[in-house]
C-alpha cells in the first residue's frame, strides 16, 4: 500500500488527477454503484435532460476491468505523463488547456459519430501529440516492428483494425491531436502565422507555479548593510 501511496505522489499532478479517476469510475462500474448507461456520451441527453455529468464520465471509461482497459490505461498514464514531464514541463496551465481543447474538439466531433465513449480517442490525441514533438525517438511494437514516433498513432489505428475494433476512435483521436499540433507548433512559426491557442491569464493563476520573488538588497529588515557588519563580526572574532 506505501508503495503504491508512493507512486501516485510521483505521478505529475494532471496526470494523477486524470488517470485517477478512470480507475475509480472503472471501480464504482465493477462495484455498480453507476452503470455504463449512466456516463456515456449522448448529446440529447445532455441538452435535454441536463445530464452534464456525461461530458467528463464519457472521457474516463475505458471499459470493464480487462486487457482492453490495461492497454488503455497503460498509453493514458504513459503518454499523459510524458507530455506533462515533456514538453509541457512548468506550464501546466498550458497542458490542462491542451486537454480542454482537444475535450471540445472531440465533443464537437462526437456530435456527429456514433461513439459512445471518448476516453480512447483521447488517448491517442495525446500519442499523437507527443510522438509529433518527439520525431526522432526510435519505438518498437511488441517486438515486432521498429518504427519512428511518428508512426506510433497509425500503428496503433492498424492494431485497433487488426482486433476489429472500430477504426473511428482513434483516426478522430488522431484527427484532433494534428489540429492542436498545428495551432500550437506549426501555424504560429509560418510566416504571417498566428498563435490562437493562448491560455487565458485566469487558467495560468489557478495551474501555474507561483515562485516567490527574490528580496531585493534595500528591502531587507532594517536597512542595515548585513554583509558588512557579518564582515566586522568575523573579523572581531579572529582578533579575539
Amino acid at each position: 500500500m506505501n508503495g503504491i501511496v508512493a507512486a501516485l505522489e510521483e505521478m505529475p499532478p494532471v496526470t494523477r488527477f486524470y488517470t485517477g479517476a478512470c480507475v475509480l469510475l472503472t471501480t464504482a462500474v465493477h462495484l455498480e454503484f453507476v452503470t455504463p448507461f449512466h456516463l456515456y456520451f449522448n448529446w440529447e441527453l445532455i441538452v435535454r435532460k441536463y445530464q452534464f455529468w456525461r461530458l467528463i464520465t464519457s472521457f474516463c471509461f475505458f471499459g470493464s476491468f480487462g486487457f482492453s482497459f490495461l492497454f488503455n490505461m497503460i498509453f493514458t498514464y504513459r503518454y499523459c505523463m510524458m507530455l506533462e514531464e515533456g514538453s509541457f514541463r512548468g506550464r501546466r496551465a498550458d497542458f490542462v488547456y491542451m486537454f480542454l481543447f482537444g475535450a471540445v474538439l472531440m465533443v464537437i466531433s462526437g456530435t456527429f459519430v456514433q461513439i459512445l465513449f471518448l476516453g480512447q480517442a483521447f488517448t491517442i490525441m495525446l500519442v499523437y501529440i507527443w510522438s509529433r514533438r518527439n520525431p526522432n525517438i526510435q519505438m518498437n511494437f511488441f517486438g515486432v516492428l521498429t518504427f519512428t514516433a511518428p508512426y506510433l498513432p497509425w500503428v496503433l489505428l492498424l492494431f485497433s483494425l487488426l482486433l476489429g475494433n472500430n477504426a473511428v476512435v482513434d483516426f478522430m483521436g488522431i484527427a484532433c491531436g494534428h489540429i492542436y499540433f498545428f495551432l500550437e507548433d506549426v501555424f504560429p512559426y509560418q510566416e504571417h502565422g498566428k498563435r490562437f491557442l493562448k491560455t487565458p491569464q485566469w487558467m495560468c493563476y489557478l495551474f501555474d507555479e507561483r515562485r516567490p520573488e527574490p528580496v531585493a538588497e534595500d528591502q531587507r529588515p532594517g536597512g542595515f548593510e548585513w554583509n558588512v557588519e557579518e564582515e566586522e563580526d568575523g573579523q572581531n572574532r579572529d582578533d579575539l
